[in-house]
């Protein structure tokens, strides 16, 4: 290889970049099963300055932030003790979009500003326990409760319920307010829809271009079933190239299924793709009460299957998942290298 080819490669050096150049990097699990574990009620939910706000506010995580930092804090710590190098902000849902449900869109730049700035400051102390294993912030930007490419009503297949202004116009909220709190990495998540994401990710590049500054982008789509589309109907090699045209820190897949039953569609991303691949898949599939029995051994056993096969870059967790599984993913995770892309682009 040549001095230049050489520095080619290894550019950028630093952050995010460097790191996975050096080893695996570990995502966090899952923020909503460990809030679960708080059993918040209504009033925990409002806190003092919600306290006679006129709609039931329960079920909104990303108002924990503002109501319950310290549970946020201690998440993202547990998550950290454990091993993971990344950890993602309480912002699944924090859009106007989002937060229409609860009458809340005035508080997005708010909820993503502070619930970033918990995650940095958590991070931070870390990192300076540790220099040697810098801690890193991803926005997280969910997928939103509506589709832009399906109608929501069987009688009327050409209506939407959003458009493509209406999530572009909401992401950059998002993306503006996460990037002034600190995170170092925006991944946009879970995604159904690929339209959704790319409305996300046209936001992103809006406020790079304003900023005149770059940002590492994580991308994670979700399979929903075994049929291997996700909910919007493409296959795993129509999903990427629908997103291929960002400069992408990382492209995989998160949530729906196991680590087990998602294998198969990370092998065809992973022969497809010169990008960095992650996963964070859930802990198994629900039972019938919707929770997740996978144990971290079982999990830890799956994952390891993913890193002799060379297939991931950045492994995670997502719902079922704990500290306790990210600590058994991250003792692994140490014992293999990184993913080297052997795709013929």
């Amino acid at each position: 290889m040549s001095k230049d080819s050489k520095i080619a490669v290894e550019t950028p050096p630093s952050g995010v970049w460097g790191a996975l150049k050096k080893r695996i990097l570990v995502l966090d699990g899952a923020m909503g099963t460990m809030l679960q574990r708080y059993n918040f009620s209504e009033e925990d939910f409002r806190g003092e300055r919600f306290k006679d706000f006129p709609h039931p506010l329960k079920g909104n995580n990303d108002l924990l932030s503002l109501t319950q930092p310290q549970a946020i804090k201690a998440v993202h710590a547990a998550y950290f003790e454990a091993g993971a190098d990344i950890v993602e902000t309480n912002t699944f849902s924090g859009t106007t979009i989002g937060m229409a449900d609860y009458h809340l869109e005035d508080l997005v730049y708010e909820l993503n500003y502070e619930s970033a700035k918990l995650a940095r400051e958590v991070a931070d102390e870390f990192t300076a326990k540790n220099p040697d294993q810098p801690r890193f912030v991803a926005g997280s930007i969910g997928p939103t409760n509506r589709t832009a490419s399906m109608s929501p009503d069987v009688n009327d297949p050409g209506y939407r319920a959003v458009t493509f202004d209406d999530l572009r116009i909401a992401y950059k909220q998002q993306v503006e307010a996460l990037l002034d709190g600190g995170c170092d990495i925006l991944l946009v998540e879970t995604i159904f829809d690929t339209l959704n994401a790319k409305a996300a990710l046209f936001a992103i590049e809006e406020v790079k271009e304003e900023r005149n500054i770059d940002v590492p982008i994580m991308v994670s789509g979700t399979i929903t079933d075994a049929s291997g589309r996700t909910l919007s109907g493409q296959t795993v090699e129509a999903f990427l190239i629908s997103v291929s045209h960002i400069p992408l820190l990382s492209v995989g897949f998160n949530c729906a299924l196991g680590a087990d039953l998602l294998k198969p569609y990370l092998q065809t991303l992973s022969h497809n793709t010169s990008f960095n691949i992650s996963a964070h898949p859930n802990a198994g599939l629900p039972n019938a009460f919707g929770e997740y029995d996978e144990t971290p051994e079982e999990m830890q056993a799956q994952i390891r299957s993913y890193l002799e096969d060379n297939l991931i870059n950045i492994i995670g967790g997502c719902c079922g998942t704990t500290p306790e599984h990210i600590k058994l993913i991250a003792d692994i995770a140490k014992e293999y290298k990184p993913r080297v892309s052997t795709a013929v682009m």
